[in-house]
């Protein structure tokens, strides 16, 4: 495209330094805004990031396509992130604090809430960051040359566009004056519902705690080489902070899902229950990965009950029993039709609980379980089918109405229909997490679907749709050899 080497390297060179310059300028421009309220310097600081989020979607191509020393410009872009990531991060977070103070007096608890959590956001993000360059720095001295993984990749597309959004909506100055007609469009995604950033933010926070777990399972074992040398007592209690870490997290989204749920939100909180599911499949393949699974040297077999174990079912009661029972009773108590309240929502929300519970002590106590699948269905799967209606019985288009009245009906005998799925043993589910590692299109294909329709009205239905497949699988599945769920949990 460019004849000239020249000409190529030149903006090559631009586009792989010039996000920095262009990301400080437009801080400049928001302390401006937040001082002298100039209508101006927020336009010029939105172009600034736009132009800056434009550069990073292109740099890496141009750097690839161009660049003679293809390994030296990703390094350049890697390092060029962690700049930007380190300037336009915490400017939106103290962005967000300063609206609360100045453009939003009367705020809600939950605005309030958004902004608290745009800050834990950041810091996530930075020390992610940090993180990933700590692991490849080990992987290099052990000659591997690390690679950017599915999440890693889906972060650097999502990173630029929403601190861009962020900017936008936190230096938003709500002025009637329109410049050359850009204010309108400008305007509203400024004012966007804080709902619709709470999807977004939520998926950034899983996708970025996921891949600071994909660097533990992928480098975790040459760090603790450094450290424990020949004590392999020592490299198992230091190896196993890191799944027990996101087995914390797995119950922290669970607890976050009912607080969402106490107000309102219910769509976020269905994101959280996958977030939390999403953590349970990572803190079990950390721990194969690590060989958490298998016994000490000198040991002829491992111990059926550790503290990680006792851990991990902890953190699935939490989120995938006591969670959804208590979204559940949130959302059918207060439902306007007075018969749909005295069916008691309480009862059902029991008997899932208890069934969960009892689901979770079978799973513990299985003394012949089959590799690569579960008698039952499992309990995350159960989380997500049973709280995929209440996104639909939440949308204020539904409630009261006969389709509204059809799905509260529904989502009772769902409750106790999922309650005896989850216990009855004889019937076999795979693994969800190895049958998205046998097939990657399905997980691809899903993750768009989900992203699109998020957004949208319908997002109930395809999740319904997606956990119905889901409970008829094992007719479809039931032909896979468990046997080689060993070999395949080994490579992962």
């Amino acid at each position: 495209m460019f004849k000239s080497p020249k000409i190529s390297k030149r903006i090559t060179m631009i586009l792989v330094y010039g996000r920095p310059p262009l990301v400080f300028v437009g801080m400049l421009c928001a302390i401006g805004v937040m001082l002298m309220r100039n209508t101006w310097l927020y336009y010029a600081g939105t172009l600034l990031l736009f132009t800056s989020m434009m550069f990073d979607l292109v740099d890496g191509w141009f750097a690839a396509r161009f660049s003679r020393n293809t390994a030296f410009a990703q390094l350049a872009d890697r390092i060029m992130d962690r700049i930007v990531y380190s300037i336009i991060f915490p400017l939106v977070a103290v962005g967000m604090m300063w609206r609360l103070l100045f453009e939003i007096p009367g705020h809600t608890r939950i605005e309030l809430l958004h902004a608290i959590f745009v800050l834990i956001l950041c810091v996530t993000v930075l020390v992610r960051d940090n993180f990933a360059r700590f692991m490849r720095d080990f992987a290099i001295r052990f000659g591997q040359e690390p690679g950017l993984r599915e999440l890693n990749r889906l972060r650097t597309i999502v990173a630029a566009p929403l601190s861009l959004l962020l900017y936008i909506h936190a230096f938003y100055i709500p002025l009637p004056d329109a410049i050359f007609g850009f204010y309108d469009p400008l305007a509203s995604w400024g004012t966007l519902p804080v709902r619709h950033l709470f999807v977004v933010e939520i998926i950034f926070l899983i996708i970025n705690f996921g891949s600071i777990a994909g660097y533990c399972r992928k480098y975790g074992n040459y760090c603790l080489d450094e450290l424990c040398e020949d004590d392999e007592l020592l490299r198992r209690r230091i190896l196993a902070v890191f799944p027990n870490a996101l087995t914390v997290m797995n119950a922290m989204m669970g607890m976050l899902a009912v607080f969402f749920a106490y107000q309102g939100k219910f769509t976020e909180s269905y994101l959280l229950l996958i977030g939390a599911a999403i953590f349970d499949k990572l803190d079990g393949a950390m721990a194969r990965k690590l060989g958490l699974t298998e016994p000490l040297p000198g040991t002829s077999h491992m111990r059926h009950i550790t503290l990680g174990g006792i851990l991990d079912d902890v953190a699935d009661g939490v989120s995938f029993c006591i969670a959804p029972g208590w979204i559940f009773y949130i959302c059918l108590s207060r439902y306007p039709d007075a018969g749909i309240i005295e069916l008691s929502p309480a009862i059902p929300a029991l008997i899932y609980v208890l069934a969960g519970f009892a689901r979770l002590v079978y799973f513990t106590m299985d003394r012949n379980p089959i590799p690569g699948f579960f008698k039952g269905m499992p309990t995350p799967a159960g989380a997500l089918f049973v709280t995929a209606p209440l996104l639909i019985l939440a949308r204020s288009d539904v409630l009261g109405t006969d389709w509204g009245n059809l799905i509260a009906i529904f989502s009772f005998g769902l409750m106790v229909f999922t309650s005896l799925l989850m216990n009855f043993y004889p019937v076999k589910y795979i693994h969800i997490g190895r049958f998205m590692d046998r097939n990657p299109w399905f997980t691809w294909v899903n993750l768009v679907l989900m992203l699109i329709f998020v957004f949208t009205p319908y997002f109930g239905y395809l999740v319904i749709l997606q956990m119905s497949l889901y409970v008829l699988s094992p007719f479809v599945t039931w032909h896979i050899d468990p046997g080689t769920a060993v070999l395949e949990s080994r490579k992962g």
